[in-house]
């Protein structure tokens, strides 16, 4: 069996590596656009910051480790087009120009995302960066680190915005975020977004919502942005307004696709085309608990996707039972998680639902290092089945939002979760867990 795979990153490589752990004998091809392979993209604020100075510790595996895997891997290799007809892409090597073609039994798209770029006047100036992959994160650390860069202004609220943040923040720089919503990180509940809001500001950023950017322009000794509300002068713009699908070179195959581009596939990876797979940030997400597609383009869930692709690719038929949009963010001193369902969401399915919100602690008071940790809970009306929870606080409330997550995926009501029989120590929780505190407060 020959397969190919269109991206190597995080899909990618978990599908060459499934089929290659599974059949030795197969035939494993992967064309990669970038320069590297299998990297986690999350690192990147922290690489920009100096938290991690290095970024080869961002690799989880190497070229080199692929390559005696049976795996081969072709960089700077961008696949331009698909001939399902003839089950064969055509590839052209950027850095030498050369176009060929390249034949498969079995083929995967995983070609992640790329990040919007909004029609804006003065949207390519050279001082708007944008951080996606391995190669603007190199860029643009090199870029900010210098001392010249004193005011940087961040367009775009979303988790890599506001990770970007922190990220000047600790290089001691000027920042702002611009946000044309009402509010930031709109994953999560509005008054996580209002926590995470207040955080930033008490640590020296500016945060301006509701604010639509008209221009970037060029002054004589800065940059200027213009929005709706104001100027906003810098030395440096981040744009982070969102990704869409790298999907573009599919438009003439056949391949079902959303209005935003991502494939449309079943829970076991396959697109509407016979032999032809897709995963990752490019394609959409079984939701568990809405039991819909969604558009997450979430690196847990592409490593997932990536796993089942490639066995299936095998002849298996695994399914991917689902996933529940559960992230997570640090804003400063604070910590942020969520899962499952918003208010939102269970309003927008007609769902009959009621919420809960705490305020209990990580652990108990006479044990150091006592910190607040707030929940908010969606659960269903009657039933009580938990659908939905936020944390937020110094230490302990993503791991929370975690036993929240596993609680939603098995279909717990918050009177089982409640009773759970969870640890107790006093150096990490109390006889009764947040968890278990939140839980009971849902009547």
């Amino acid at each position: 069996m020959k397969a190919v795979i269109i991206g190597g990153v995080a899909a990618g490589m978990s599908a060459a590596s499934k089929i290659k752990r599974n059949d030795p004998t197969a035939e494993v091809t992967v064309y990669e656009k970038g320069n590297f392979l299998s990297y986690g993209a999350c690192g990147l604020p922290y690489f920009v910051s100096g938290e991690n100075p290095d970024y080869t510790k961002m690799i989880a595996r190497t070229r080199e480790q692929f390559s005696k895997a049976g795996i081969r891997t072709f960089l700077n290799h961008e696949v331009l087009s698909i001939s399902p007809e003839e089950k064969s892409v055509t590839v052209k090597n950027t850095a030498t120009q050369e176009t060929f073609k390249d034949g498969y039994d079995s083929l995967l798209i995983a070609t992640g995302c790329t990040s919007v770029v909004p029609p804006i006047p003065g949207i390519d100036n050279a001082g708007v960066f944008y951080i996606k992959t391995l190669e603007d994160g190199l860029l643009l650390q090199k870029v900010a680190s210098h001392e010249s860069v004193r005011r940087c202004v961040i367009i775009g609220g979303g988790y890599i915005g506001i990770e970007m943040t922190e990220a000047f923040l600790r290089l001691g720089k000027e920042v702002t975020v611009i946000e044309g919503a009402n509010r930031i990180l709109s994953p999560f509940e509005p008054e996580f977004s209002e926590m995470a809001a207040k955080e930033l500001i008490q640590n020296g950023a500016q945060v301006k919502t509701g604010e639509r950017v008209i221009s970037i322009e060029e002054q004589r000794t800065h940059r200027l942005v213009r929005t709706s509300h104001g100027e906003y002068p810098a030395d440096i713009i981040l744009m982070s307004v969102g990704v869409m699908p790298a999907t573009q070179f599919l438009k003439d195959t056949g391949i079902r696709m959303t209005k935003n581009g991502a494939i449309i596939v079943d829970r076991e990876m396959r697109t509407s085309l016979p032999g032809i797979y897709a995963a990752g940030d490019c394609a959409v997400t079984y939701n568990r608990i809405m039991e819909e597609d969604y558009f997450l383009p979430l690196g847990t869930v592409a490593n997932k996707c990536g796993r089942i692709a490639g066995g299936n690719m095998l002849g298996k038929h695994e399914k991917f039972t689902g996933a529940l949009g559960t992230a997570a963010i640090k804003v400063c001193g604070i910590e942020m998680g969520r899962t499952g369902m918003s208010e939102a969401d269970a309003l927008r399915m007609g769902i009959d639902y009621r919420t809960t919100m705490v305020t209990t602690y990580n652990h108990p008071p006479y044990y150091p290092g006592q910190t607040a940790i707030t929940i908010k809970l969606i659960y269903e009306k009657g039933t009580r089945r938990l659908l939905g929870a936020c944390a937020a606080g110094q230490h302990g409330a993503v791991l929370r939002v975690d036993m929240f997550a596993i609680a939603i995926h098995a279909g717990l009501t918050t009177k089982e979760l409640g009773m759970v029989d969870l640890a107790y120590a006093p150096p990490f929780a109390g006889v009764w867990d947040a968890v278990h505190i939140a839980a009971n407060a849902a009547k």
